[in-house]
């Protein structure tokens, strides 16, 4: 199979180049590496996938992407995914975020058959979780709260739109907190990456709030299968990819704390503005139509982590 992978030298999105390059697929990843790492893809160029360091905003170069290689399925992985600049600079964080998924769309529709997978948000899309039953399933109503989540809320709408209007085979997943190997500390389960960081270097993680605010936190690796798997399948719409399972800020730092052996006594500073206090996501769905579920634990998941930084 031909793989396009925008985003590909990311975190999440250098774990799927690895596995398609495994797997025996060819891979041509899309990247500007403003965010991404060259070095994240340095064994899979190795074994022969292709990094392209352009644009996803660029609907040229996206175009001769595709004429050049004609891939069977994309996975859309670049975005700008840092909620405050969203907040900040909204009309940028549309411009990557839907402009650029119109981009891929644009070039998809020219190879009939080929299947582009939207890496969306479950907590940006879905916004507080407090006050509703909890996990939330892809029925409950979106309400984000930053343009982030409005954008790729937005980016999920144009690929139904595409799907109908054109035939373009299309699913969007909305993940949970991602956390794992290479894992950028931008994105919403940065803490994990942050936490480990300053415990295995002796330093004081630092906690917004009170510590109690909740996320959906799920292992890298079984993203990655459910990326995979989605591309095997002919299901389209959107599914969450998430456990279902709250955990605490502080629950999180007590578990790595012990994985780290090491204490854990944060510093406690304000709560940041506009932050979710709670939320979980329902994957349900995901194992009824696609197969898929979560096999990683959390303490699995988190000495994993833990490891590839030591």
């Amino acid at each position: 199979m031909e793989a396009l992978v925008t985003g590909g030298a990311g975190f999440i999105g250098s774990n799927v180049v690895d596995a398609l390059v495994a797997r025996g697929d060819r891979v041509v990843v899309i990247d500007d590496l403003s965010t991404g790492r060259r070095q994240n893809l340095d064994d899979a160029i190795a074994k022969g996938a292709l990094l392209l360091e352009t644009d996803i905003t660029d609907k040229a170069a996206l175009s001769r992407t595709f004429e050049a290689h004609s891939p069977d399925v994309l996975f859309h992985l670049a975005a700008q995914i840092d909620v405050r600049r969203s907040v900040s600079d909204p009309v940028f964080d549309l411009g990557v975020n839907v402009g650029g998924t119109l981009n891929l769309l644009e070039a998809a529709r020219q190879k009939p058959g080929s299947r582009v997978i939207l890496a969306s948000t479950g907590g940006a899309v879905y916004g507080e979780g407090s006050g509703r039953p909890l996990p939330l399933d892809e029925r409950a109503e979106c309400m984000p709260d930053a343009p982030y989540g409005q954008s790729k809320y937005t980016a999920e709408g144009y690929l139904s739109l595409y799907s109908r209007l054109y035939g373009v085979s299309t699913i969007s997943l909305r993940l949970g907190n991602v956390y794992g190997s290479r894992q950028d500390p931008l994105g919403e389960a940065g803490v994990v990456a942050i936490f480990c960081g300053a415990l295995l270097d002796g330093g004081v993680p630092k906690v917004f709030g009170d510590g109690h605010q909740t996320r959906d936190y799920i292992y890298v690796g079984d993203v990655v299968d459910a990326f995979l798997t989605a591309a095997e399948s002919e299901a389209q719409g959107t599914y969450n990819i998430g456990t279902g399972v709250e955990t605490s800020v502080l629950e999180l730092g007590r578990l790595l704390a012990g994985i780290c052996d090491q204490e854990f006594d944060p510093e406690m500073t304000p709560a940041r503005p506009g932050e979710v206090q709670r939320i979980a996501i329902d994957s349900s769905l995901a194992a009824q139509n696609l197969g898929w579920q979560a096999r990683t634990s959390l303490e699995q998941g988190l000495r994993a982590t833990a490891d590839s930084i030591a």
